[in-house]
């Protein structure tokens, strides 16, 4: 499978489009599966902490492999921590404390690898060859690695960080309303696992908040767009999270959740929503980047945009009792055409 051009090629800077990967997946821990990275597109192991990896130099920069929990990692700010007294006692309390910090969080890796999820973080990836980072997938299949239909214990997801081609709020306020008016549809293409679904990682966005955005008067300054999106998701847990977007226009604003260590600017939207398939023979990043370019190509057709974000909006803000018979009159239309 090849991956689809977007309608918009370029970022806005001018140059080819990247996306970010991330996924998560149970079967190999983090040395395997640097590995496998280093295998399939070259590099050097470097070791972080031992449960946390980098790969470094492969054809499009630095993998990043490491288990997926924040205690199987030293903290940075107590490896960092300066001694409260500059004497040799002190210093050597210090190393002490760092010393059992490191080697407590290594412990906790051990005993939970297996337990908890290896992720792989990929550098951004030209649009055009994720077909070549599809073949990492395929090697983490083959070596065991399970994904999310391999137990209903297991909500592993796939997550997509497109680039965006441009900065402009109109632009972005448009892709998030083909966004909204694709979601049903992607969440059914997907068939989102049941075990995603009750957990907090990728929910939908609100229905008022929809409502807002698709208003065909809805023409908001950045800061007011950001405000909204505050006001109707005070959580980074969406199925497409604008946080990381946000923070990188308006790293200044005035809100907790722009200074969370978790919330990390960039460029990009942050798509949560597909599952970690790798059983599923011929999956991957394609297949899900295949499926988000739909949302762009909507974006770009203003017309059928606009026309759609004005159905969903006159639908959803009918009556029950009209929206029912509005049901029933298209499902009998649909009988008697079939």
């Amino acid at each position: 499978m090849s991956p689809q051009s977007p309608p918009e090629a370029r970022n806005f800077e001018g140059k080819n489009r990247s996306v970010g990967v991330e996924i998560e997946f149970a079967g190999l821990p983090p040395w395997e599966t640097a590995e496998l990275v280093r295998g399939c597109f070259g590099g050097t192991i470097h070791e972080i902490s031992p449960h946390r990896l980098r790969v470094v130099e492969t054809r499009w920069g630095d993998f990043l492999v490491e288990l997926d929990t924040q205690y199987a990692h030293p903290d940075e700010k107590v490896l960092h921590e300066a001694p409260k007294r500059d004497t040799e006692w002190e210093r050597q309390r210090h190393q002490m404390r760092v010393d059992f910090h490191s080697k407590t969080r290594e412990l906790i890796g051990d005993v939970v690898t297996g337990l908890v999820p290896t992720e792989i973080v990929c550098p951004p990836v030209p649009w055009d060859e994720l077909d070549s980072l599809d073949a990492l997938f395929a090697a983490l299949f083959a070596r065991g690695a399970k994904g999310t239909d391999a137990s209903l214990l297991y909500g592993f997801g796939l997550h997509l960080n497109p680039e965006v081609a441009s900065l402009e709020v109109a632009h972005i306020v448009d892709q998030l309303r083909a966004y909204l008016l694709l979601a049903e549809w992607l969440r059914k293409e997907i068939d989102i696992d049941i075990t995603r679904e009750v957990l907090p990682h990728a929910n939908p966005f609100p229905k008022d908040y929809a409502l807002k955005v698709l208003d065909p008067g809805y023409a908001p300054s950045l800061d007011d767009f950001i405000a909204d999106y505050i006001e109707f998701n005070p959580t980074r847990n969406r199925e497409l999270d604008l946080y990381p977007l946000l923070a990188y226009l308006r790293p200044d604003y005035p809100h907790e959740l722009f200074s969370d260590k978790l919330v990390k600017p960039r460029p990009t939207f942050h798509y949560r929503l597909p599952n970690a398939q790798l059983s599923l023979r011929g999956w991957g990043a394609v297949t899900e980047w295949n499926r988000w370019v739909a949302v762009e190509r909507l974006a770009a057709d203003q017309a059928t945009l606009r026309e759609r974000a004005a159905r969903y909006v006159s639908y959803h803000t009918q009556s029950p009792l009209v929206r029912a018979f509005q049901w029933l009159s298209d499902w009998l239309r649909r009988r008697i055409t079939s």
